[in-house]
């Protein structure tokens, strides 16, 4: 960002900050160095989390819906992508409302 006229100051704890965002050279600036950005490392799942992830697409399964993905591994989220059409995701709260309410409780 300095390279590209950007002034930035330090905060307690050490992180950059961009003085001047309102300055003419920000936009350019900014489309310079966004690709220079680390990707966010995704959040992870606790064991506890994953096992119950897994048992949640276990028993979605289990009462009929054979499409239904394991979680990420990683993150213990069930991604679209990894299971079923889009149609089938569309439906599932109403065409599977039962196994839907006992498989993926709300968190309370």
């Amino acid at each position: 960002m300095q390279q590209h006229g950007m002034t930035l100051s330090y905060g307690d704890n050490g992180a950059p900050h961009i003085v001047e965002k309102d300055g003419p050279q920000y936009p350019d600036a900014q489309k310079a160095c966004l690709p220079l950005l680390p990707s966010p490392s995704p959040f992870q799942a606790s064991p506890q989390e994953l096992a119950a992830a897994r048992k949640s697409s276990e028993c979605m399964r289990q009462r009929g819906i054979s499409w239904y993905p394991d979680p990420n591994p990683v993150t213990g989220e069930v991604q679209q992508e990894d299971g079923g059409t889009s149609e089938q995701w569309q439906s599932l709260k109403s065409d599977h409302r039962e196994a839907y309410r006992t498989c993926l409780p709300r968190p309370s």
